[in-house]
C-alpha cells in the first residue's frame, strides 16, 4: 500500500479508490509529516486538504480504468511541503462557490484554495490529472491564489 521513497525529501502511496481512503491518506500522511518534524499547525492543514482531495477523486473518478488513487508529498525542510494526488479522471476539478441552504458538499477545494499557499492540477501524461497544494513552512498565513 505505501512506499516510501529518499526518506526525508518524498513520500507516495497508493490507494484503490474507496470510501476507506481518504482516511488512509490522512494517516500515512501525518504518519510521514510527523517523521519529517513538520508542526503541528501545517500537518493538520494537509491533513485536511489532502482527505479533501482523495474524497474528490474517490467520488468522483469514476473511470473503469480508473481504479487507482495515487498520494504524494514532496518536502522542502522548513520551507514548503508539496501534496498531490492523481487518478484516472481527465476532467479538472471545478471550484463551486457555496449556496445558502445547499448540503455541505461541493466545498473541499474552496478550503483548499482557502488554506493552501498555491493549488493546481496539471494532466498526467498517459490518463487522468493531478491535483496539488502547496503550504509555505516559513510563513503558515495561506496566500489564496493560484
Amino acid at each position: 500500500m505505501g512506499t516510501t521513497c529518499a526518506p526525508g525529501v518524498n513520500a507516495g502511496w497508493s490507494f484503490t479508490r474507496s470510501a476507506k481512503s481518504p482516511g488512509r491518506a490522512r494517516r500515512l500522511l501525518l504518519a510521514q509529516l510527523a517523521e519529517w518534524e513538520v508542526d503541528e499547525a501545517a500537518a493538520g492543514i494537509a491533513e485536511l486538504l489532502v482527505s479533501e482531495l482523495v474524497t474528490n477523486s474517490v467520488r468522483h473518478a469514476t473511470r473503469p480504468t480508473g481504479r487507482l488513487l495515487a498520494v504524494g508529498a514532496e518536502l522542502a525542510p522548513g520551507r514548503l511541503l508539496r501534496v498531490e494526488v492523481a487518478d484516472a479522471s481527465d476532467v479538472p476539478p471545478v471550484r463551486r462557490e457555496p449556496q445558502a441552504g445547499v448540503d455541505e458538499g461541493g466545498r473541499g477545494l474552496l478550503l483548499v484554495d482557502a488554506l493552501s499557499t498555491h493549488w493546481g492540477t496539471y494532466p498526467r501524461r498517459h490518463i487522468g490529472k493531478v491535483v496539488w497544494f502547496t503550504l509555505d513552512l516559513k510563513d503558515p498565513t495561506p496566500k489564496n491564489d493560484q
